[in-house]
């Protein structure tokens, strides 16, 4: 997908490449210091800093990956780590934020879908993820404490779902 972007950029949403994985690494690591970090112990961000685990998740699971990119410069990522109806990470460089590259990644996420809907966790503090999926349909309806065993840290997780619509149809069977 390709749309126009600002005055002289274009915005193209397209499967990452194995190639990919390196520098989407370094902009879900930055986001990620901005969003998550601070919700970690000092000792467990050093680790997740240093291991940096966006890598190889990235490596392992591109195909599942769409990248956000306004011209030649990458400026985010969303996955499907198991291209099913869950929709895992969504993760913009901080200097792209508050753009509508999360809105666009996740619509097109969306659009992978061939389920009725579509589902989300979020980190409960994560304030600003939590707001633009309910700004874009989501509602919750579980809430609980959950162990993050890459963050070795217990959060309250949100999970959320969004009932799909295909052509003003709803796909939901409920």
């Amino acid at each position: 997908m390709v749309v126009s972007y600002a005055s002289s950029s274009t915005l193209t949403i397209r499967p990452a490449t194995a190639e990919d994985a390196e520098p989407l690494s370094a902009i879900g690591l930055t986001a990620w210091r901005k969003g998550i970090k601070p919700l970690v112990p000092a000792h467990i961000a050093k680790e997740f800093e240093v291991s940096n685990p966006f890598l190889p998740f990235l490596k392992a699971c591109h195909a599942n990956v769409l990248v956000a990119q306004i011209g030649n410069q990458l400026a985010g990522f969303g996955a499907r780590e198991h291209a099913d109806n869950r929709i895992t990470d969504l993760w913009i460089a901080p200097t792209f934020e508050g753009q509508g590259l999360g809105t666009v990644l996740l619509r097109s996420l969306e659009a992978q879908i061939t389920n009725s809907h579509a589902l989300i966790t979020v980190t409960a503090q994560n304030t600003r993820a939590l707001t633009l999926y309910q700004h874009l349909g989501y509602h919750e309806y579980h809430r609980e404490a959950r162990y993050d065993a890459t963050l070795k840290t217990s959060f309250e997780k949100v999970d959320m779902r969004k009932v799909l619509r295909r052509g003003g149809i709803s796909l939901a069977k409920y």
